[in-house]
């Protein structure tokens, strides 16, 4: 039983180096000067650093407002936990002193 080991992602990583490949030959073999070779060469790689500056800021500004918006969440969240903790609180001291009141009606103990 033979194995079917040249996959689609094979034969797609083949396509991709050779293309790099005939890429970097027909810019070393252009009918330009070595000079404009070289300007463009250099102009292309700029471009690139451009590109990818400009990409590396807008992700870092993706990521701080996200980090923002999330810290904005979880604050809030701790603060309408607080929030509803102090309500059980006080749900939870009306309701023993109202015990209390009851207890000492039943007893006939003296309000205090």
């Amino acid at each position: 039983m033979s194995e079917n080991s040249g996959g689609a992602g094979d034969k797609v990583l083949y396509f991709l180096a050779g293309a790099g490949i005939g890429a970097a030959l027909a810019v070393l073999l252009a009918p330009r000067s070595g000079r404009e070779t070289r300007e463009w060469i250099s102009s292309t790689a700029n471009d690139g650093k451009d590109f990818v500056a400009s990409k590396v800021n807008v992700g870092r500004q993706f990521v701080e407002d996200k980090g923002r918006r999330v810290s904005d969440d979880f604050t809030s969240f701790i603060d309408k936990s607080k929030e509803a903790v102090q309500r059980q609180k006080e749900q939870l001291t009306a309701a023993f002193e109202a015990g209390k009141a009851a207890y000492r009606e039943e007893k006939g103990l003296p309000q205090d």
